[in-house]
């Protein structure tokens, strides 16, 4: 009588064993060893496995040790379905590690094809679990064809009451594949958020402001909504600043020197373009001042302040050494007595 107690336990504690085992001396090694690997698909691949070894040597010693005390009974079938049935779903999660983890990597690789947001990740998720659940209902004997007839019939009110979630789920994916806006551009909405995008999600669209802050904007608005991308069509921006000299000071000479600071500046400042020549235009005769633009280029939006910040402090410094005048405002007032 104390065999059909011992060997059981015995058999379980051998299936827990053996699962410790496979991960820490086998699948562990093969994690780092793929780690050091030129190839990235071979570490998502072994990773997804990370864990598994263990559910399925602890199914298998879970069924060993029912068999070997009941053997042949009528409801063993029901518990080897049940067992097969996490079996399945355990194969389930591995499988969609790995498909979430290639889609991500080749969402990274090629650029502009597939963006790389977690929109498409959760999107492969839901499919690979959906296709793993019809398996495992086959498997236990039930139709497949009812449920999904009865998942279209319920489909249209499930639409209905998620009106919004799917209205943001299809925006989310329009947005994407129109490649208009991506992870990592600066937009400003008409509204007045500007930020860089950060996430794409199936709801909204995570956009961190130059605060630090986050904001989370509905697909469906951002679609709608009048966006400017300072990523397009390149990265590469003009940076415009306003400056003003006196009505006295020789204007050939001021633009030779403005152009000679200002072509510094790209050269020597991180964030500049060292190829693009900079240029002024003459605007308005100011109040007190000739005013003029200089047009400065910057390898993207954040670089816009170093590139401005640079420029208006050697521009300083040389108009000084010149003896070329920034003047203050002055408005002449005429009194009558």
């Amino acid at each position: 009588m104390t065999h059909i107690v011992l060997i059981p336990a015995a058999i379980i504690t051998l299936s827990f064993l053996l699962g410790i085992s496979i991960e820490k001396f086998i699948i562990s090694k093969l994690i780092k060893k793929s780690e050091k690997s030129s190839f990235q698909s071979d570490d998502i691949i072994v990773s997804s496995f990370k864990g598994m070894f263990l559910v399925w040597s602890m199914l298998m010693g879970t069924y060993l040790s029912l068999w070997y005390i009941f053997g042949n009974a009528g409801w063993m079938s029901q518990v080897e379905k049940i067992l097969m049935s996490l079996a399945i779903l355990s194969i389930t999660v591995v499988t969609m590690r790995i498909a979430t983890g290639l889609v991500s990597l080749y969402s990274s690789k090629v650029e502009g094809l597939l963006p790389s947001t977690s929109i498409f990740a959760n999107l492969t998720k839901l499919l690979v679990l959906l296709i793993g659940m019809l398996i495992m209902l086959q498997y236990l004997g039930i139709s497949i064809a009812p449920v999904l007839t009865a998942l279209g019939v319920g489909g249209l009110a499930v639409a209905l009451a998620l009106q919004d979630t799917f209205s943001n789920i299809f925006a989310g994916i329009n947005i994407l594949l129109s490649q208009q806006i991506k992870v990592g551009d600066y937009i400003r909405l008409d509204s007045g958020e500007e930020g860089y995008v950060t996430d794409i999600s199936w709801r909204n669209t995570s956009i961190r402001m130059m605060s630090n802050n986050t904001v989370l904007i509905p697909n469906s608005k951002l679609s709608s909504a009048i966006v400017t991308n300072h990523e397009l069509p390149e990265r590469e921006m003009s940076v415009l600043v306003k400056v003003g000299v006196g009505y006295t000071s020789e204007l050939e000479r001021v633009e030779k020197t403005v152009c000679d600071v200002a072509r510094n500046v790209m050269t020597d400042v991180t964030g500049g373009v060292p190829g693009f020549e900079p240029f002024i235009r003459f605007c308005a005769f100011g109040d007190s001042s000739i005013d003029f633009n200089v047009i400065l280029r910057a390898r993207s939006f954040d670089d816009q302040y170093m590139v401005k910040h640079e420029f208006i402090k050697r521009l300083h410094r040389r108009f000084t050494e010149e003896g070329i005048e920034i003047p203050f405002p002055i408005r002449t007032i005429y009194l009558k007595n």
